[in-house]
């Protein structure tokens, strides 16, 4: 990294960590890339999917408890 992005990453790092999100987001956006479009129908038809298998009883939630335990177990 040059001295001006480390400059630059060290008052980013500075920053709350919402404000943190919101720049990344922002430079996220400034790539160029997917259309944003394609990204958001993709999210949709992966969110149908997954409602779909939970309707069905394909799938079960897990209660964030649960989750947590094992995670902690780790």
């Amino acid at each position: 990294m040059n001295a001006n992005v480390e400059h630059l990453m060290d008052e980013a790092l500075a920053l709350s960590p919402e404000e943190r999100s919101a720049m990344a987001l922002a430079l996220l956006d400034s790539l160029p890339g997917e259309d944003s479009s394609v990204i958001e129908k993709a999210w949709a038809d992966e969110i149908r999917r997954r409602l779909n298998a939970l309707d069905s009883g394909a799938v079960r939630a897990i209660p964030w408890a649960e989750v947590r335990a094992r995670l902690d177990s780790l």
